[in-house]
This record gives C-alpha cells, structure tokens and sequence, in this order.
C-alpha cells in the first residue's frame, strides 16, 4: 500500500472532506494524526484537540519527528449580498481558512523537511477564479489560499515539499448542508455542474490522496478544480 509507513496530519478530519480523505488514507495504511475541536469516530489516528481560531503554540509537540504530509481542511460557507458583511466576517473567515493554515504549517515545517518529500494540500473554492455573487468574504480568504499555495510551492521546492490546493465546487458535507436541505435545492445545485451532480468527499479525497501520495511527486505550486466543470465550462 502507497501510505504504509507514512505520517500524516489531517486538520479537520472530524467530518465532511477531511474525514473522507483520512478514511480513505487509513484504508491504504497511513498512520494518521488528526487536530479539530472534535475527535473523528471510527478512525485509527492519534488526536489533538485545536480550534484552529486559537493559538496553535506547543500543539503539536506530541507528533513525530517526521511528517509525510499535511491536509488543511477546515473551511467556512458564508454566502451573502456585500453590504451585509462585516468586517468581522472578513477576518473570521481569514482566520479559519488562512492563519490557521499558516499556523499549523509554521508549527510542522522542520518535520515535513525530514521526510525528503512531503507534500501539503490546502484548499480553495472554484469561487476563486469564477466570479460567483455573494462569495465575497469566502473568495477573498480563498483567494489567499492560493497565492499561500503559490508562494510556498516556489520556496519549499529545494527541501522536496510540494505545496497544492484543491479548488471544489458544492460538495455533499454537513458544511454545505443549508444549500442541499431539500430535494429541490440538491437538484437545482446538480443541474449548475455540466456533470449534472454536486460533489461528493470522496471525489475531493480522491485527488488529495494523489496529491499526497509518490505518484503525484512531480506536481507543486498548483490548483486542482475539483468542481463537475463548473469552473471551465459553460
């Protein structure tokens, strides 16, 4: 199996995305460290209890020397008109999606130099590079995403640690779970995707653990729309 004897930190595997991508790294042999408010059920992994809008210091001390790979997972839908954002809305979602990112990436970068070839993956939105109203808080934070994705990917490339983002679409998570409340809001969001359905995590998980694993070894510095071809075509 392509995980055995790799370590891998999953922040936000307590569900949705990030519980379907450490599931799915369990499954191939990883063995897993996780860090969100609630522990993930149902999963062989070592747990550190963090909300990622708090301090990260000291955290992660707990973990091995050497870490093969980090997934950044949390994430925010705030959807609305403008006007209606707060400037405190702004930086929640910044918090959640950006610094904690950075937190937990300054915290574990000696252990990723260890491995000869880590790999991070982030994540962004398809509302990044397809203009969407009301996604203006979450676009901007995301949009952070992928220069972060960017900028680390060029300065990390000579210790072997690749940087990538995955950009979804609507996913089936309890995060999405307001805009799929019904069977006409679930069918309404499928017939926006040419592929004719709304994402599922294992289809997010899946390109993770390419991005993760030795196959994708020669990919840095991009950003992977996972989104029905939402985001390309009309």
């Amino acid at each position: 199996m392509s995980f055995q004897g790799k370590n891998i930190l999953i922040v936000g595997a307590s569900s949705g995305i990030g519980y379907a991508i450490a599931k799915t790294l369990e499954n191939e042999g990883a063995t897993l460290f996780t860090a969100s408010r609630t522990a993930p059920e149902n999963l062989t992994n070592q747990h550190i209890v963090w909300d990622v809008t708090q301090p990260a210091t000291g955290l992660f001390d707990t973990l091995p020397d050497t870490l093969h790979g980090i997934v950044y997972a949390p994430g925010t839908i705030s959807l609305k008109p403008f006007q209606r954002f707060s400037t405190t809305d702004f930086q929640s979602d910044f918090q959640i999606n950006v610094l904690g990112a950075v937190a937990v990436l300054q915290a574990n970068l000696n252990r990723l130099r260890k491995a000869n070839g880590a790999s991070i993956v982030l994540f962004s939105t398809v509302a990044v590079q397809t203009g969407m109203g009301f996604h203006a808080s979450i676009a901007a934070s995301k949009g952070a995403i992928e220069g972060l994705t960017r900028s680390l990917a060029a300065e990390f490339a000579p210790t072997k640690i690749r940087c990538n983002a995955l950009a979804p679409s609507l996913t089936d998570t309890p995060l999405a779970g307001s805009l799929l409340a019904n069977d006409e809001k679930r069918e309404a969001s499928a017939k926006r995707h040419p592929l004719g359905r709304v994402g599922t995590p294992q289809d997010i998980a899946s390109a993770a653990r390419w991005l993760l694993s030795d196959e994708g070894s020669w990919v840095t510095g991009q950003v992977i729309g996972i989104d029905g071809g939402i985001g390309k075509l009309k």
